[in-house]
């Protein structure tokens, strides 16, 4: 008997198939220890000394490894074939040999790169020993994250108030963002015009031709900056003679791009699928790990962590067998296509993503996948065939005609492009990726009609239109992770979970598909810019990866990279220590100052306090983070949150009240107002007056009379409840908008709902509720997954605080971005395992099996068990 350890036990299940019943196949469920969320768990003045824990679902998983072991003959670790996996294989060793539970067992390492039978079997053959230096980078990776949260982030916290947690990658990614939106906010729109002309052949067929230069100068975008000049040439144009100078026809090939590494796999799922990094993995990782096809469980894609480019020569050699059957002999090309990776920094090599088997087409897979499933598998299908077939073949052209009038000249161009064979393109085309956008002075690429050299054309309308410069957009996803693997900054295995902390931690806000910095973000940013600025460098980041790339591939050795960063980087936390909170705020309004101090629309200086008209405003650090405040407090008493809505910021947003009625009911005036917890209404004054908060998503421009009224009016009756007699209110509480009935809240859909809903839909919202179970009690299942390996279900429930997965006593809360219907079993597993881990305390499952049950699941990175003793968010702190 041989025992086999994995990472899932999706996988688990897959592979003892494939093996037979001389293996016994185990999961760690990702790591097996973590560093304890606590200081010391890392000594710099002990040689990096690292203390390991297990938690107690790990516990569970290491103590069954053991017990397989002992009538077993061999352990073969074959967990994923990336950093991370070699770690988790070195970690369960580790664990054993202190357990002495191997004694002269031999022990192999196998790696594949997709769950197949042929893949998994050829790695049984050619088993081999742990990669120390992929481990030792994995372990320097792991020591500079913890000793950049676990010193950085506690300066945040002494220095500026309500910021979370830094991070050595995290930070970098932030500062792109935030970076971004400084360039926006200084961006100066200038004024330009384009102008074309639509002519016609004499066979009148009609196309359009652009300025390119205007009495021997040369015009380009911004050449015509004003509308006199503009119609100048076009009082000029209009009256000219039109002659095709020259008809150039030039044949170009496009080639293919090779199949998707992670990074652009990310970013081709988002600008044409709309999925965000964590949905893509996510999605990738079920296609990696197996679907049922007819009762056989099958890896549909290798494995979706990595950054090569290249493919197996035996799935090259299928790639293109599958493109002669399916598109015809002309579009497999003469030789395969070899790529080579790009990439800065590109992590240890592995296969390209790529289908496991060409001939499962996407359209013959539809009954086994569901929709997301689908979409990527036939994404990663598309390019990687495309990837082996023959280069398009376009013919461009490019006619230069002159126009005459008067003794002035003008030059225009016209282009076009044909597709003379599709190649490539009939599987996949290529798109712009999320983010870019075009100048405005882009060719055009339609067809053109035929225009011979020396004949005259007509003019059908001259057009001058005027437009303007636009700032750089906002980062997507896709245009992020695109610019941060240009860069070299992270690796494009975790930054689906580097984008994921940075909302989390509410530094980042996606709006239609875009990054926006919230104001808590870019005070972190530029804290860390003025006084860390080493550290958040996008060279320095990018060259402390090439030398963790370096120790993988035993260049370089690991304490050595730790001793050179921590040199430094420890001085630098103790400067801060002398470092004044006036310091700090000085440095903010001056890197900070268009979100500060943004433009008013009387153009008065937007330093000086709208209230006292004296003092000067400046950002203050409360409990609660930053906000705005008067120098003349406290006899001056204005304050204003820290907001970037625009420059009537301090009309909208002051002390001053702004008064917009009189109630007709008590006669009392109703005042818009502001305090450090944000914008509210008011009717009357002194303790006794009556106040409400703008619900999220209301905008202080839009507050009116009515809309005010309407809010100082909650809780509303809707009416009596034809069963008991009681009054149905309906109100907004803290958890959102509500209707209330004997005690019984039940959550609305939207703050709308409040001021419209009537009786009879708000008697069923209430039964709706009823039926989850009484307020304390566990609501009703939403989605139920099965049972848990140690007896009792797992379910998907709605709680007040949002969905979460429930077994047991165990409640974990769902990520923002995923759906309570999309929760699969082995992602329930993991999440009540991190959830076990990080509360410390021994779950039990329900009913039946509760004896001395624990989670069997653990976490792909559980946090500590115990919790820290002087330092409890450091834990939110450590990873990036």
């Amino acid at each position: 008997m041989n025992v086999v350890v994995v990472e899932s036990p999706a996988k688990a299940k897959t592979i003892n198939k494939y093996l037979g019943s001389g293996y016994k196949v185990l999961a760690s469920f990702g790591h097996v220890r973590d560093l304890p969320a606590k200081d010391g768990s890392v000594l710099p003045d002990e040689d990096f000394a690292m203390t390991w824990e297990v938690d107690t679902a790990s516990n569970k998983r290491l103590k069954d490894i053991t017990e397989a072991l002992k009538g077993a003959d061999s352990l073969i670790l074959a967990t994923d074939p990336d950093r991370e996996g070699e770690a988790i294989s070195w970690h369960v060793l580790e664990v054993l040999n202190k357990k002495k539970a191997l004694k002269d067992k031999k022990v192999s390492r196998v790696v594949f790169n997709a769950i197949t039978k042929k893949s998994v079997l050829d790695a049984m053959a050619n088993p081999r020993e742990i990669d120390t230096p992929l481990v030792d980078a994995y372990l320097a990776r792991r020591a500079l994250d913890y000793l950049v949260g676990f010193n950085l982030s506690p300066v945040l916290w002494r220095k500026l108030p309500g910021a979370r947690s830094a991070g050595r990658v995290q930070s970098v990614a932030l500062r792109l963002v935030c970076d971004r939106e400084s360039e926006i906010e200084r961006f100066v729109s200038e004024e330009y015009w384009q102008i074309a002309a639509d002519l016609k052949t004499p066979r009148g067929d009609g196309f359009t031709a652009r300025l390119t230069s205007h009495d021997g100068e040369k015009i380009t975008k911004m050449s015509v900056t004003n509308g006199d000049l503009a119609g100048q040439i076009r009082d000029m144009l209009e009256g000219a003679s039109f002659v095709a100078d020259s008809v150039e026809a030039k044949p170009t090939r496009r080639n293919p791009s090779p199949p998707f590494t992670t990074s652009t796999l990310q970013q081709a799922a988002s600008s044409k699928l709309g999925f965000n990094a964590s949905r893509t993995m996510q999605v990738a990782q079920k296609l990696y790990e197996g679907i049922d096809i007819g009762g056989e469980t099958v890896g549909l894609i290798t494995y979706m962590r990595t950054d090569g480019v290249q493919m197996a020569q035996e799935a090259i050699e299928e790639a293109r067998a599958a493109i002669g059957t399916r598109f015809g002999d002309r579009y497999v090309p003469e030789k395969a296509r070899i790529y080579s990776t790009k990439a800065k920094n590109a992590q240890e090599a592995h296969e390209a993503i790529r289908p496991t088997g060409f001939e499962r087409a996407p359209d013959e897979l539809k009954k086994y996948l569901d929709g997301d499933q689908l979409r990527l598998y036939d994404l990663i299908w598309k390019r990687a065939t495309a990837s082996q077939m023959a280069s398009a073949e376009i013919e461009r052209t490019t006619v230069d005609i002159t126009a005459r009038k008067d003794g002035k000249t003008a030059g225009l161009r016209a282009t076009g492009s044909v597709v003379r064979f599709d190649g490539f393109i009939a599987a996949y085309t290529d798109a712009k990726e999320d983010g870019e956008q075009s100048d405005g002075d882009s060719d055009d690429d339609a067809r053109l009609p035929e225009i011979n050299a020396q004949e005259a054309l007509a003019k059908d309308k001259i057009n001058a239109t005027q437009h303007f410069t636009e700032p750089p957009p906002r980062f997507s996803e896709a245009s992020l992770i695109k610019k941060m693997e240009e860069l070299g900054i992270g690796r494009p295995s975790t930054y689906a979970s580097t984008l994921a902390t940075l909302r989390d931690r509410e530094y980042v806000t996606i709006e239609n598909r875009r990054l926006t910095p919230e104001p808590k973000g870019r005070l972190v940013i530029a804290f860390l810019e003025n006084f860390f600025n080493r550290y958040v460098e996008f060279g320095f980041t990018a060259d402390l990866e090439e030398k963790l790339d370096r120790i993988s591939s035993g260049e370089l050795a690991w304490k050595d990279v730790l001793r050179e960063f921590w040199t430094e980087f420890h001085q630098h936390i103790d400067d801060t220590k002398e470092l004044r909170v006036t310091q700090v705020l000085d440095a903010l309004n001056e890197a900070l100052a268009p979100l500060v101090f943004p433009v008013r629309e009387d153009r008065s200086n937007p330093r000086i306090c709208p209230t006292c008209g004296t003092g000067n405003l400046s950002l203050k650090l409360g409990k609660y983070g930053a906000f705005v405040g008067c120098s003349n407090y406290p006899d001056c008493s204005f304050t204003r949150q820290l907001s970037s809505e625009g420059s009537d910021a301090d009309a909208a947003l002051s002390n001053e009240p702004q008064e917009l009625g009189t109630d007709p009911a008590t006669g009392e005036p109703v005042t818009l107002r502001t305090g450090r917890f944000g914008p509210y209404v008011q009717r009357g004054e002194g303790k006794e007056a009556k106040r409400s908060s703008l619900p999220k998503g209301w905008e202080v421009a839009s507050i009116d009379f009515e809309k005010a009224l309407s809010l100082l009016a909650l809780p509303r009756d809707v009416g009596e409840h034809p069963e008991s007699g009681k009054m149905i209110t309906a109100g907004l509480g803290r958890y959102g908008p509500f209707v209330l009935h004997e005690g019984t809240y039940a959550n609305l859909e939207s703050v709308e709902d409040v001021f419209s809903i009537g009786l009879n839909h708000a008697v069923t919202v209430i039964a709706e509720k009823k039926a989850k179970g009484p307020g304390r009690g566990t609501p009703a299942a939403l989605k139920e997954l099965g049972d848990h390996p140690d007896g009792g279900p797992i379910t998907v429930r709605d709680g007040k605080y949002g969905p979460y997965v429930n077994w047991g006593k165990v409640n974990a809360t769902l990520p923002k971005d995923k759906a309570p219907t999309e929760v699969t079993v082995e992602e329930a597993l993991e999440m009540i395992a991190a959830k076990a881990a990080t509360s410390g305390k021994k779950t039990k499952a329900p009913a039946k099996k509760a004896t001395k049950a624990k989670p069997k699941a653990a976490a792909k990175k559980p946090t500590a068990a115990k919790k820290p003793a002087k330092k409890p968010a450091a834990a939110k702190a450590k990873k990036d």
